[in-house]
């Protein structure tokens, strides 16, 4: 790990939201392993809500997929890797609301959460499954790296 993942790794444990992550996690019997980069992985995550194949809770990344799809996914995983860096940048859980104010402000613009929300445009909108705003996508809900063709 870089000096920078493990300061990432130290203040998303400080902030709180890599343990509410595990809670989460462990609530919805998602077993966690050890990732790459100081992440921790959580699969086979089977609520509905969020509708996305994979997010992020701090340092804790859920996925719906098994442990091979999740390795098998390395641009998925980068994706979600970056939102846990902005859960650091953003002190933690001030991060839930700001993005989910993005989140509303490109449903409005764009018929889309992700294609004009600043989070999910810096953590890369193609890697997370999210349209380029014009492309005449407008309800692209993310879909599990095999429905998205990239295994």
């Amino acid at each position: 790990m870089t000096p920078g993942q493990r300061l990432r790794q130290l203040a998303n444990v400080l902030n709180a939201t890599t343990p509410l992550g595990l809670l989460l996690a462990g609530c919805a019997r998602s077993p966690v392993r050890r990732g790459p980069r100081g992440l921790l992985i959580a699969t086979g995550y089977r609520w509905r809500l969020p509708f996305a194949a994979a997010f992020t809770v701090g340092n804790v990344v859920l996925f719906r997929a098994g442990p091979e799809e999740v390795l098998a996914n390395p641009v998925l995983l980068g994706h979600e890797e970056r939102h846990s860096t902005q859960y650091a940048w953003c002190l933690g859980l001030p991060f839930l609301p700001l993005y989910f104010l993005a989140a509303g402000w490109s449903l409005l613009r764009t018929g889309n959460p992700g294609s004009r929300n600043f989070f999910e445009r810096r953590a890369g909108l193609q890697a997370g499954g999210y349209p380029e705003p014009g492309t005449g996508s407008r309800h692209t809900i993310r879909t599990s790296p095999t429905e998205r063709g990239m295994t």
